[in-house]
């Protein structure tokens, strides 16, 4: 008498493939995040002293706006990250002092990173029983940020946010006399860009006076 096969169930092996799937991408979300508060506490090693940047005594009126560009070029040079902390800090409120805002820009990012970032190659999204390629996800991602960004609130107070941070940094740099201050040569040659500092190296042990 010829045994039947025993029908061979797959719960197990979709059960263990889900779990492996789930645990890469909880292992590339903490990677991810390791890095970025790593990076986030290099850059804050940099900052200057607080009492550096709003000492008084160096506080004094620009002669002509020439001088006060100039002021406000070799402060971002010098401040730059207590800027962009600044910058950080307004925008922060901002976003908190509106809570739908806040709430939206949230799930727009938690979008980003679950639909397209940290999404497993071999579980496509599926939207109405329609498989969506990784170009489709791009698109509609890049098309609802730009709805959120430019047809609601969040994109204008993002933006207003900035450019009162942005002021803030303007009128300090060009009353704060920077003769006081030391940089080194690598710091003086990126002060020309507003975003020199992307991708730059750290600072050196050689310092000059600021002329």
């Amino acid at each position: 008498m010829t045994s039947q096969p025993l029908p061979i169930s797959t719960t197990e092996t979709t059960t263990t493939s889900s779990s492996t799937t789930t645990a890469l991408t909880l292992s590339s979300l903490r990677t991810f995040l390791t890095r970025l508060f790593s990076s986030l506490r290099t850059t804050l090693s940099h900052r200057r002293p607080w009492l550096e940047l709003v000492d008084r005594t160096a506080f004094s009126r620009p002669v002509s706006l020439s001088d006060a560009s100039t002021r406000v070029r070799k402060n971002y040079s010098y401040f730059k990250v207590n800027y962009l902390t600044i910058l950080a800090i307004v925008l922060a409120f901002s976003l908190l002092s509106h809570p739908f805002s806040l709430l939206t820009l949230l799930t727009l990012v938690a979008a980003w990173l679950g639909l397209y970032a940290f999404r497993p190659s071999d579980q496509p999204l599926v939207i109405l029983g329609r498989t969506m390629s990784n170009r489709e996800v791009l698109g509609i991602l890049v098309m609802v940020t730009v709805i959120v960004v430019f047809l609601t609130s969040v994109g204008s107070l993002i933006i207003t946010a900035v450019l009162v941070g942005v002021g803030i940094v303007c009128v300090h740099g060009a009353f704060r006399d920077p003769e006081d201050l030391f940089m080194d040569d690598q710091e003086i040659a990126g002060s020309a860009g507003l975003f020199s500092f992307i991708g730059g190296p750290s600072v050196g042990s050689n310092v000059m006076p600021l002329v």
